[in-house]
This record gives C-alpha cells, sequence and structure tokens, in this order.
C-alpha cells in the first residue's frame, strides 16, 4: 500500500470502524440522526418526498438551491456514500451547499433505500425514480431539464454509474454528466489476493465484503451479478455520459476506479481521471481543510463547470 500523503499522514492513527451484521443498524441510526445545520441566507433548502418505482415506497430529497436564482439553471442529482448499507444527505450537506453556491445550480440529494434490508435493485430504483422526477418537474424546480448531472461518492458513486447504464438502457432520461468520487464499482475486489491493504483507512477489505454481500444479497464475487449493481460488470460502456473519476492511491478502490476509467474512453466516453498520491478512501471528508482535498474538491467543481455551463 502506498504511503499516505504527507498532509494526511495524521490518518496513521485512525481507526477504521468495523461494519458488520452486529454493528450495522447502529451506523444506520447513527447516521440516519444526523442533524443539519442552520440554513446559510444564500440558500434555499427543503426536504421533498417524490414518487417511487411501481409498488415501492416514496423517495425522499433534500434540495439545495441559491436563493437568487430567478430562472432554470443547471442541476445535480447526489447520491451520499456509506456501502450502500448506511448514509443520508445530510453527511454531505457542505458538500452539496458548496457545489449549489459555487455553480449557481440546484443540488438535489437523494436518500435512497438501504441494505441489508432494502437489497439491489432498491437503491438504484430510487436513484432512478428521483432523476425522472427531477427532469419532469424542472420548470417547477428552476432546473433546465437538459442539464442534469449525476454523481455521489464511493456507495454513492457506484450508484451513480448505474444510474447511467440504467439511464442509457430506458432510453432517458438522459444525464450530461457523470461525477464519480472514488466509485464503489465492483464486487470481484473482494476476491482479490494480490493486493497489499495494509495500509488502507475508513474503509477495509471486510468491511466491503459485507457490504457488498449486503447490498447484493449473495456472495459478492460470483457469476450472475447485474451490471445494475456492479457497474464493471457491464461489457459495453459506450453511449454513456462524460464522466470526471477521483481517486487516491491508498483507496482501496483505486484500481477498479482507474480500470473503469480506462474502459469508459476505450468506449469513446470521454473521462478525466484524477488520481490523488496517497489519498485513502474519504480523505477529503476526513481532513477537509488540507491543501490535498481543497485541490481534489476544485477538480470537482471544475469539471462540473465545464459539463454543465459548456458552450
Amino acid at each position: 500500500m502506498p504511503s499516505l500523503h504527507p498532509e494526511l499522514a495524521r490518518a496513521q492513527y485512525l481507526p477504521t470502524p468495523p461494519v458488520r451484521r452486529s454493528t450495522v443498524r447502529l451506523f444506520q441510526r447513527l447516521t440516519r440522526g444526523l442533524r443539519p445545520g442552520k440554513t446559510p441566507q444564500d440558500l434555499v433548502i427543503e426536504d421533498l418526498t417524490v414518487p417511487g418505482a411501481e409498488g415501492a415506497p416514496p423517495v425522499g430529497l433534500r434540495v439545495y438551491r441559491p436563493r437568487s436564482l430567478a430562472r432554470p439553471a443547471p442541476a445535480l442529482l447526489w447520491a451520499h456514500g456509506g456501502g450502500y448499507v448506511m448514509g443520508s444527505p445530510v453527511q454531505d450537506e457542505a458538500g452539496s451547499i458548496a457545489f449549489a453556491r459555487e455553480l449557481g445550480i440546484t443540488v438535489v440529494s437523494l436518500r435512497y433505500r438501504l441494505a441489508p434490508q432494502h437489497p439491489a435493485p432498491a437503491a438504484l430504483e430510487d436513484a432512478y425514480s428521483a432523476l425522472v422526477w427531477v427532469s419532469g418537474n424542472a420548470e417547477e424546480l428552476l432546473v433546465d431539464p437538459r442539464r442534469i448531472a449525476i454523481g455521489g461518492a464511493s456507495a454513492g458513486g457506484g450508484l451513480a454509474a448505474a444510474l447511467a447504464l440504467l439511464c442509457h438502457d430506458r432510453g432517458g432520461p438522459d444525464p450530461v454528466f457523470q461525477l464519480l468520487v472514488y466509485p464503489m464499482l465492483d464486487d470481484r475486489t473482494v476476491l482479490r489476493t494480490d493486493m497489499d491493504t495494509s495500509g488502507v483507512r475508513l474503509w477495509s477489505p471486510a468491511n466491503n465484503r459485507y457490504a457488498w454481500g449486503a447490498y447484493l444479497g449473495r456472495a459478492p464475487g460470483g457469476e450472475g451479478i447485474s451490471p445494475y449493481a456492479a457497474p464493471a460488470r457491464r461489457e459495453d460502456l459506450g453511449g454513456l455520459p462524460p464522466a470526471w473519476i477521483g481517486v487516491g492511491t491508498a483507496d482501496l478502490f483505486h484500481d477498479e476506479d482507474t480500470v473503469y476509467a480506462e474502459r469508459l474512453r476505450a468506449a469513446g466516453v470521454p473521462c478525466e481521471l484524477t488520481v490523488v498520491p496517497g489519498a485513502f478512501h474519504g480523505f477529503n471528508a476526513g481532513f477537509p481543510r488540507t491543501g490535498v482535498a481543497q485541490r481534489f474538491r476544485e477538480q470537482q467543481v471544475r469539471a462540473l463547470r465545464e459539463a454543465l455551463y459548456a458552450g
């Protein structure tokens, strides 16, 4: 495992919380119980409930919009991380506020169903229902339906990648861009024995194995896993929206993310890959004030700006 970036050296003392059957409900309660801070005066923040897929419950959304917005502007549908087994939009509140404020866009943060209670494809159907609703209610939301990006971090990045596949196969809606922050893409990583994972932080091989099993509803790494659950299993990546993928060299997902970026390019899909030396999974959330985290964030803002305001 590569040595940690100098600005992240303190992370060597960070414990990696064990995500297991015995702990996952506690983590779900903790993340579900996160409380947002005071709403900034320059933003409108509201919680909405929109229709889910047929036979599924409604989907919760947390929407961030600049108060000064007077006409339709681009939007970002965002999915939080948490290994598909925990998390909530509030954990990414600071990032959602920053995207809305810096880019002048509406950010729609998705509250999707979590495994193991709701295995795949529940989360993906929630994401698809949310995108359909945002696109169909664009005028009311002051959103330009032609300029909607999708994105997420970790499991949320994997969910965004899967959503791009589903939209392509169902014939819409058509996101203009996918922002994939160290995305969780390939369940087959749990089978690898050639990786030095002794220095990983915050997300371990054991956590990864449990989370994939919970999300898939079966042992990961075997045959017959749907690409809508594990996008790296998709054979043909042609026709997808342009992408930005960012990951660190000390991240458990480094190899699966860089390979996915290469495969997107080979399929004719523009894909910018940002690799951060010595950065571990979730480093920017753990150490947001470091220069390396701020530069990582700036790369995302720039990529979104270029995609949403092209021309």
